[in-house]
C-alpha cells in the first residue's frame, strides 16, 4: 500500500508548533547535526520554530497520511549582491519515514520555489559522512569545500562539514 505524500508551505507555525517541535527533537536526538545538541529540550525546540519564519525564510512540511514526516527551509539571500542565491537549511525527515523519497521531494519543492523566486544558485552544508551527502550529490549538488571541526555533533564531538552548491 502506497502512502500519500503531501508537501505544504507553512506561513505560520502556530498550529503545527507541537508537531514541528516533536520532529526536530526526534531528529536531533537521533543524531541529525542541524545546529542543536542532544537531548534537545522542548523549550529550545519551540523557541527555534517560533523564531524561524520571516519574509525571507520559506518552510515546507511533508505530510504522510496526516503525520508530519519532514521539513526543509529555503533561505532567500537578502544582500544586494546575493539576490541570485538561496540556502537550503534544516532538512529533516523523521526516522520513521526515511528511505521513502521524502527528502528528495522536499528538496525538489525547495528548488522549484527558488527558481520561482529568481534564484539561480543554491547552497547548503551537511556533516561529513552523513547519509544526506548521498542525497545531495545524487541531486546534482557539487562539493565546494570541506571545513574540519566545523560544529559539534548532537552528542558533542566536533565534526567536519561539507559545503555544496547547485546552479539551477
Amino acid at each position: 500500500m502506497k502512502m500519500e505524500l503531501y508537501i505544504e508551505e507553512l506561513t505560520t507555525v502556530d498550529q503545527q508548533l507541537e508537531e514541528l517541535s516533536d520532529l526536530i527533537r526526534t531528529v536531533v536526538d537521533d543524531g541529525a547535526s542541524i545546529g542543536f545538541l542532544s537531548p534537545m529540550s522542548l523549550a529550545d525546540a519551540t523557541d527555534f520554530w517560533r523564531g524561524t519564519l520571516n519574509p525571507h525564510v520559506i518552510l515546507f512540511v511533508a505530510w504522510i497520511e496526516g503525520a508530519m514526516a519532514g521539513t526543509v527551509q529555503l533561505h532567500l539571500c537578502t544582500k544586494q549582491n546575493g539576490t541570485n542565491r538561496a540556502e537550503i537549511a534544516k532538512m529533516m525527515v523523521h526516522p520513521n519515514f526515511r528511505q521513502k523519497g521524502i527528502a528528495k521531494k522536499l528538496m525538489q519543492t525547495a528548488e522549484n520555489r527558488a527558481k520561482k523566486e529568481g534564484r539561480t544558485l543554491l547552497i547548503l552544508d551537511t556533516v561529513e559522512g552523513a547519509p544526506s551527502n548521498h542525497l545531495y550529490t545524487s541531486m546534482g549538488y557539487i562539493q565546494g569545500g570541506r571545513i574540519p571541526d566545523y560544529a559539534a555533533s548532537p552528542f558533542g564531538e566536533l565534526e567536519a562539514t561539507i559545503l555544496y552548491y547547485k546552479q539551477i
